[in-house]
């Protein structure tokens, strides 16, 4: 053969062997270099059924709130277009109510609704509940012991009321507490440390007030200890009407009450990493299942009947993923992604998530003329991932995961390379 046409093989060998993928790789692994961390990058082009580029696809990582990715998929299988709120018969002249683990109910970071509010406050028979139906851990394994101080671990309840939290205001040596009832809870230490703080007991809601040398109003968030008799308390306050307990078994007769649109709570949960969302909806799905609010069950059931075909199977322990315990490969991640933009349109899924440079945990980070990164982060000390959907300048939606553990530096530098190599995509694909 001619020498040209050898030359011209060599020209072509060369321009694939410095093409986007071989780029991507070089990327990647530099990350990897730079930050003595573990990372796994799969991108996947959903259109054609083709994988892209895979590093390390197959490798488990810990996904932090990437998990929620499995929540979501569960409760779009299971929990329909609006909320169960509660499910209800009524015996003689009593109305007997059980939870559905619905997070919604006076819930202040989501559409607000009074409709489940206003059909307890307005019936005319007795009122009683019974958490018969709960069979979940308030805390999740693997999760902080010592984070329960704050409200980014609130327990797991089979009522949800004001997210599961309450709200301290102190002026001077006042304090206000929402809902009222918590007031007495709060004492007072005269001794000044260089902060102040405000911390409340490991097996109770007496809270403890330690003032700062430079103290001035302030606001605090605090997670309660939930009991049946404290959840009873509030609902009393509450619908100005008293409420009782009757420890009774759900009957298979118990009518559903339908709240809020199910998407005002994953938009919360998927936007803003809603760790208290996602931890009711996946212990909602697990009523749907079985007719028993535990997490536990939902996980089992959904990857028993939904989850069999995963390429690589979830080390999958709760519904937020503040658990360490819980182990995804990219591969996974991404076949999820795929699996949840076949169940509903792709205009609302994207409205579903956070959006780069727009909104949630993503508002900070590509911003763009036209965004054109949707998706979800996950974020635990020495961990980040992020996965979703890259739409790019040429018009094509790519599916992608990237997740990096282990790294000692700050998240800060690892969110900013990874912002470069994903423009670099979005430039190049």
């Amino acid at each position: 053969m001619k020498p040209g046409f050898w030359l011209l093989i060599l020209i072509l060998l060369m321009a694939c062997a410095c093409g986007p993928s071989r780029q991507l790789r070089n990327q990647i692994q530099q990350v990897e270099n730079d930050f003595q961390d573990h990372v796994g990058f799969v991108l996947y082009d959903p259109h054609r059924g083709e994988t892209l580029f895979d590093y390390q696809g197959d490798r488990y990582f810990i996904p932090a709130s990437n998990t929620k990715i499995l929540t979501l998929f569960a409760s779009l299988q299971l929990l329909g277009d609006s909320i169960p709120s509660l499910r209800y018969v009524v015996r003689g002249d009593s109305l007997i109510f059980w939870g559905t683990g619905d997070p919604g109910f006076l819930y202040n970071e989501v559409v607000r609704s009074d409709r489940t509010l206003n059909f307890l406050r307005t019936q005319t028979s007795k009122l009683y509940f019974s958490s018969a139906n709960f069979a979940s851990d308030y805390f999740g394994p693997g999760w902080s012991w010592d984070d329960y101080r704050y409200t980014y671990q609130v327990e797991r309840t089979p009522f949800p009321i004001y997210g599961n939290r309450f709200n301290v205001r102190r002026t001077g040596r006042s304090f206000e507490t929402t809902p009222a009832i918590f007031k007495s809870e709060v004492k007072h230490l005269l001794t000044p440390k260089d902060d102040h703080d405000l911390i409340r007991g490991l097996d109770s809601n007496a809270l403890t007030y330690i003032p700062g040398l430079k103290d001035s109003t302030s606001d605090f968030d605090i997670p309660f200890r939930y009991s049946d008799s404290l959840l009873v308390r509030l609902l009393s306050d509450t619908l100005k009407r008293e409420v009782n307990l009757l420890p009774i078994t759900m009957p298979t007769d118990a009518r559903i009450f339908h709240d809020i649109p199910s998407d005002s709570l994953y938009k919360v949960m998927m936007q803003e990493s809603d760790n208290f969302i996602a931890e009711q909806l996946l212990m909602m799905c697990g009523g749907t299942l079985t007719d028993t609010l535990s997490v536990e069950l939902a996980i089992r059931e959904v990857k028993k009947q939904f989850l069999h075909d995963m390429p690589n199977p979830p080390v999958w322990m709760d519904g937020s993923g503040l658990s360490r315990m819980n182990l995804l490969t990219p591969r996974s991640v991404v076949f999820l992604w795929d699996k949840v933009s076949g169940m509903i349109p792709q205009e609302r899924l994207l409205a579903i998530l956070a959006v780069g440079g727009v909104n949630g945990t993503l508002r900070n980070y590509f911003k763009s003329d036209k965004p054109y990164i949707f998706g979800k982060t996950g974020s635990l000390r020495n961990n980040h991932n992020l996965s979703g959907f890259l739409v790019t300048r040429s018009g094509r939606t790519l599916l992608f995961s990237w997740m990096n553990n282990n790294f000692t530096t700050g998240s800060t530098s690892v969110r900013k390379r990874m912002e470069i190599v994903l423009q670099s995509i979005y430039e190049k694909y």
